[in-house]
């Protein structure tokens, strides 16, 4: 069975994930995209696999992306300035079933 997998990774982390991909001997279809708290430019890569190859292209995308905190002004508060910490890289991966794959 073939397995689509969509992933949000950041900007910065997508070259190295696609190396690591078509190094494999896998393709990607991509968009940009920006989301988040801070609106962060990020690619948004769409990759359908074998099944057998799902964990394999699932650690490549975990190896080559990584989570750090970032601290924002946040606006005034009651009492002055705030902070706001929020998570910046990494990638959110969602994977499911392809009931029919077709390249015309």
């Amino acid at each position: 069975m073939t397995k689509m997998i969509m992933t949000v990774v950041s900007h910065e982390e997508a070259q190295n994930v696609l190396d690591a991909l078509v190094g494999a001997g896998h393709t990607a279809t991509f968009l940009e995209s920006r989301g988040g708290m801070l609106r962060q430019r990020q690619l948004t890569l769409f990759i359908a696999v074998d099944k057998e190859d799902l964990e394999k292209v699932l650690s490549m995308i975990k190896e080559h992306c990584h989570r750090k905190a970032a601290v924002e002004s946040g606006g005034e508060g009651e009492t002055g300035p705030r902070a706001v910490t929020t998570q910046l890289g990494g990638a959110a991966v969602f994977v499911w079933d392809l009931d029919r794959f077709e390249i015309y």
